[in-house]
């Protein structure tokens, strides 16, 4: 059982605070480093009550793909740092936060990925069928293909810390610590959702939005469990968010981009939820069925019965 396998190592509950404690330093305070240096280098300081948000801020630094880049290396500082922590404060094998297989499935990463891709930029491009005044053209190709590099290079990356710090270390945390599989998927969907807590679109749609996040959480959480593996997440996540920066961006997005198009209307949280509500359970079921998932009161509200699985 995914969950259960990290009790082969150290799993004391002071452990995973102190770990997540360590990998948030290196993820936002050491990966951060050359951002930050970045924007003192480029910040006017004769002018700073004209700012209004961090988009303004960031785009002081230079071209968007540049901020982008920045961005990434905090994740990729992430990553190293949930790698020392796995590896040294619990002495865990590092596949173990991944998959309950004997490898990685890459075949099940490529078939999620293929999936919400597909699915998701139809979605935009029919979008922009029926209502094209709601977007605003804006490829240009020298930028796009390096803003196509980005994604390809570093955006799994930062998908895949994501997946593996929550849907991952955390669920194992959270599960073992509480003895319960419904902690260990709700637990780090309300986290993956409050780290997103500071972005513009919260600011713009107000704290409601705060539940897309959660959601999508719940949704990855689910993959895992029933899955007992990270590798659907882990594809879907980088479907998600490859799809977002290359084919469309917002003035209110967190993360600006040159990809496409640009969206000019104007988002509300309904708009915005009721897809996600319609959207994740489908996938939920597809996945069931392509997967053979079963017994799902058991895996996703059961017990954990530490003495039985140390």
């Amino acid at each position: 059982m995914f969950i259960t396998q990290a009790l082969n190592f150290k799993t004391d509950w002071w452990r995973y605070l102190l770990g997540f404690f360590i990998i948030f330093i290196f993820w936002q305070f050491i990966g951060a480093i050359p951002l930050v240096v970045a924007m003192i280098a480029n910040l006017d300081f004769s002018n700073l009550e004209s700012i209004e948000n961090a988009n303004e801020l960031l785009s002081n630094i230079g071209s968007k793909n540049l901020v982008l880049f920045l961005l990434m290396l905090g994740f990729l500082f992430g990553f190293i740092g949930l790698y020392f922590v796995v590896k040294n404060l619990h002495q865990q094998d590092f596949k173990s936060i991944i998959t309950s297989r004997e490898t990685v499935d890459y075949r099940r990463i490529l078939h999620s990925f293929l999936i919400v891709f597909v699915v998701n930029t139809s979605m935009i491009f029919i979008s922009y069928a029926i209502s094209p005044e709601s977007f605003e053209y804006n490829f240009k190709l020298e930028p796009f293909l390096i803003l196509l590099s980005i994604c390809i290079f570093l955006l799994p990356i930062q998908t895949t810390f994501e997946e593996l710090l929550t849907r991952g270390y955390l669920l194992q945390g959270f599960g073992i610590a509480l003895k319960s599989k419904a902690a260990a998927f709700i637990f780090p969907s309300l986290i993956f959702g409050l780290l997103h807590i500071f972005n513009p679109e919260i600011n713009k749609l107000g704290y409601g939005f705060l539940a897309a996040y959660i959601l999508m959480g719940m949704t990855w959480g689910i993959f895992t469990i029933m899955d007992d593996g990270n590798e659907l997440s882990i594809g879907a996540h980088y479907a998600n968010n490859l799809v977002v920066f290359l084919f469309v961006t917002a003035d209110w997005h967190a993360i600006q981009s040159d990809a496409v198009f640009i969206s000019v209307e104007e988002p509300t949280i309904t708009s915005m939820l009721i897809p996600a509500l319609i959207y994740y359970p489908v996938l939920i079921y597809y996945f069931s069925k392509k997967y053979n998932w079963n017994n799902w009161s058991e895996k996703l509200f059961g017990k954990i019965n530490i003495e039985d699985e140390s």
